[in-house]
């Protein structure tokens, strides 16, 4: 295969997703609407542990993560270079 590295490995990951087991959870969004979440064994041993913890089934720890709000990405701050505040202090 004539391929670059970087989607060989795509593509090496791809097939190595769809060789593990895929494990389903059914839940309910906070808008209401059904959802169907595949997660990886990795995941869902993860997401199994949250919800022991917090004494919940999977599908409620979810539905409750949908409320979490997104963190907003931070504003950029444009660096000044030294030509710009040569510029700046020359006007």
């Amino acid at each position: 295969m004539d391929i670059v590295t970087d989607e060989e490995t795509f593509l090496r990951d791809l097939v190595k997703g769809s060789r593990q087991r895929i494990h389903q959870v059914k839940w309910i969004d906070r808008d209401g609407t059904q959802r169907l979440t595949a997660l990886s064994q990795a995941d869902f041993t993860r997401l199994h542990t949250i919800a022991q913890r917090q004494r919940r089934a999977p599908a409620e720890v979810l539905r409750q993560a949908a409320h979490i709000p997104v963190a907003k990405p931070a504003a950029k701050v444009k660096e000044t270079t030294k030509a710009d505040s040569a510029m700046q202090s020359s006007s």
